[in-house]
């Protein structure tokens, strides 16, 4: 999959978040200040595609990653409860910037790879369970239009859950992933977004792409 948000003209209508809040998010964040302004106008434009209420929906956040508001995908859904910190069903300001500055260049690599860890933990155990991680590989192959035989699938699972699995009990946990993450790099590689650095510069012609489900999971555990 490939998370797509794109911006074509920037809307001025709504307020800036005062002074004190943007100060705030910058030092909370990769970003300055002046990359907090730039990133409120490409949140307005994703708050007002659908409605306008200065509120990111699940609706508007789909149609920003695939230009089509009703289409089902389980990456999306991961993505927008992970973006939704406070868990109310939609994304405000703060936690657009915040979650958007793990994929910053400069962020921490431990929050990228703990990111990486709750899309995966699809029932907020705290573990990756082999049932988890099937369904994100099932999804993963969807989306890239790939069939493999059930039997090649099981033996992904069972080579990465043999190799990540170091306590033998059967699930990872984070402790576990940022060791297996610690050995193939390339799994975070792809949630580092250039552009973010350039943020002020690319608006409104603002792209974001990334593939954080990233194909090198099921390559390099094979």
């Amino acid at each position: 999959m490939s998370t797509l948000f794109s911006c074509f003209s920037s809307k001025k209508d709504g307020h800036k978040p005062p002074p004190k809040e943007r100060a705030i998010l910058a030092s909370e964040t990769a970003f300055t200040i002046n990359e907090v302004e730039a990133l409120f106008d490409l949140f307005k434009n994703l708050s007002s595609s659908i409605i306008d209420d200065g509120l990111i929906h699940k609706e508007e956040f789909q149609l920003a990653l695939f230009s089509n508001s009703s289409k089902k995908n389980l990456f999306a859904d991961r993505l927008f409860d992970l973006f939704d910190i406070k868990r109310n069903g939609v994304i405000e300001f703060g936690e657009f910037v915040r979650s958007l500055s793990i994929f910053h260049p400069y962020a921490p690599e431990a929050d990228k790879i703990a990111f990486l860890f709750n899309l995966y933990d699809l029932r907020h155990t705290g573990y990756i369970e082999r049932e988890e991680l099937k369904e994100m590989v099932l999804e993963h192959l969807r989306e890239s239009d790939l069939t493999l035989p059930n039997d090649d699938v099981e033996a992904i699972l069972d080579k990465t859950i043999l190799e990540a699995d170091l306590k033998g009990d059967g699930k990872i946990d984070l402790e576990e992933w940022k060791v297996f993450v610690s050995k193939y790099p390339a799994l975070i590689k792809n949630m580092n977004l250039p552009l973010l650095r350039e943020i002020t510069q690319a608006f409104p012609s603002f792209v974001l792409k990334t593939d954080v489900h990233d194909s090198e999971l099921h390559s390099n555990s094979r």
